[in-house]
């Protein structure tokens, strides 16, 4: 009998071990790795949807950085704003015109001025604080359907107020950048603004300026466009209301 029950313990030791070393079955393997290859792609989304939404948080606080800073600009160059009745009595040596021109546009209005902002870069520049500013849209060459706010500065005025200088991109992919001119006359807003016609507002500036800048998500494709825009509205006021005639008085 006790040879029985040793015999019964070695053959159940034997099968354990065997069992052991047997190792798994096709369908065994098939089912692990099927359950690694899910954990793999939870833990890949995981990670990929943390690295979208942080990438996604650092573009919308650079548009926020980027329309702060166009907003700041325009503030800055808008309040300096004028014009100037300085004129010399032979009209064939005029070398400098100065206007404030406001025109309608889409997505962006435009609007043409001279201004007492300009920064003297290099010590013996032949420059002085007065500059011809302009800021208006331009459609990206590269990408359809793309508009940029740009701004063109010249720091030396001249008989165009529209046009020279160098143009560079102040807020890109924009949605709206909207111009009103509070008339102190009338105390109404306007769209438009002209002071070189006698039609317009001949030798005087608005008492204040509505700026509403709309910038895009900051995506480029497509899909991107379905987010809220970021919005940044002032009013600028205008100190300098009149044309200088200070020097022909």
């Amino acid at each position: 009998h006790w040879r029985c029950c040793q015999r019964r313990r070695t053959q159940v030791r034997r099968r354990r071990i065997r069992r052991l070393l047997r190792g798994f079955t096709l369908i065994e393997l098939l089912v692990a790795i099927a359950v690694l290859s899910m954990i793999s792609v939870l833990i890949y989304s995981a990670f990929a949807g943390m690295k979208r939404s942080r990438e996604g948080i650092q573009r919308v606080g650079d548009r926020y950085r980027e329309g702060r800073l166009a907003m700041a600009r325009i503030t800055r160059e808008l309040q300096s704003a004028y014009v100037s009745a300085h004129i010399p009595i032979d009209q064939s040596i005029v070398v400098v015109k100065t206007a404030f021109i406001g025109t309608r546009g889409t997505p962006a209005d435009r609007v043409d001025f001279a201004s007492f902002s300009n920064v003297r870069r290099d010590r013996d520049a032949h420059d002085s604080d007065q500059a011809e500013i302009s800021y208006f849209g331009e459609s990206d060459k590269k990408q359809q359907g793309t508009t940029h706010l740009v701004r063109r500065v010249s720091g030396r005025p001249d008989l165009k107020p529209e046009r020279g200088g160098r143009v560079e991109v102040l807020a890109t992919d924009i949605d709206l950048f909207d111009l009103e001119y509070l008339d102190p006359l009338t105390g109404q807003w306007s769209e438009t603004w002209d002071t070189s016609q006698a039609t317009g507002q001949l030798g005087r500036l608005p008492l204040q300026i509505r700026v509403i800048l709309v910038l895009n998500e900051g995506r480029r494709a497509g899909e991107g466009r379905g987010r809220e825009p970021i919005r940044f509205s002032a009013k600028i006021g205008i100190p300098i209301q009149r044309a200088l005639t200070y020097a022909t008085q």
